[in-house]
């Protein structure tokens, strides 16, 4: 017997397994241990990316009467075999750590430099387009349909003339929507998204990582005087 299909389908195989498709499995081989005589894997570093997980896994496959077999590595029950299974473990782990660390300086020196690190907030859009070297490269432009309206939510509430929630029912009347996705189709924004726009410094071209400011490489939908006059008006209808 084997740990069933859909934990391949939900990708725990494919990739290092999620911390509830992990639980899911050992919970699953758990209830069925007098049926399942192997967990196999193309190699460990699929199953689990931390030496954490791995002695997690092994606890329970070993209490369970459970052999962890790999299709590509040597490992097994043997001493020689039980080493290798944590050198490869250890690596996992190392290249896991490593790889996270080289993202992040990556993303680090991408946001320094003025671009936009995942989905660019609403009024602007992610595109891919390749350069003449053939590389791809990923950048912001103004979105032509919701831009307007986010021009005209910062100079309306700079007025001092509108609340929140009635300038959001404005929009919406206006016709500001989300974008849609694969899952969620296109809607009017909350309030709460309102208030996210009105305070968000990316709209005056500038991008935040850890606390610190840098210029933006995207155009601004809206001036510093606009800008500074909306956080005024924000700051004195806090209540409490």
């Amino acid at each position: 017997a084997f740990v069933g299909k859909e934990f391949v389908d939900r990708g725990a195989s494919a990739k290092s397994a999620d911390r509830p498709q992990l639980q899911a499995m050992l919970e699953y081989v758990r209830e069925n241990a007098e049926r399942i005589d192997y967990v196999i894997v193309h190699k460990v570093d699929r199953l689990a990316r931390n030496r954490g997980d791995d002695a997690e896994i092994m606890k329970v496959l070993r209490e369970c009467g459970v052999q962890l077999v790999s299709t590509s590595e040597s490992i097994d029950e043997t001493p020689s075999g039980m080493l290798l299974h944590g050198i490869m473990s250890s690596i996992a782990e190392f290249y896991s750590q490593n790889l996270a660390t080289e993202v992040k300086k990556g993303m680090g020196e991408k946001i320094k430099g003025g671009g936009t690190v995942g989905r660019a907030p609403l009024g602007y859009m992610n595109i891919r387009t390749v350069n003449e070297k053939g590389r791809e490269e990923r950048t912001v432009i103004v979105d032509e349909e919701r831009a307007p309206l986010i021009k005209m939510a910062f100079e309306e509430y700079a007025s001092g003339e509108w609340t929140i929630k009635s300038l959001t029912e404005y929009l919406a009347a206006c016709g500001l929507n989300t974008r849609s996705t694969a899952k969620l189709p296109s809607k009017p924004i909350p309030f709460q998204t309102l208030g996210k726009i009105l305070s968000n410094p990316y709209y005056k071209g500038i991008v935040t990582y850890k606390g610190v400011e840098y210029d933006g490489s995207h155009e601004a939908l809206v001036d510093d005087i606009t800008w500074d006059k909306v956080q005024t008006v924000m700051v004195s209808r806090i209540n409490g």
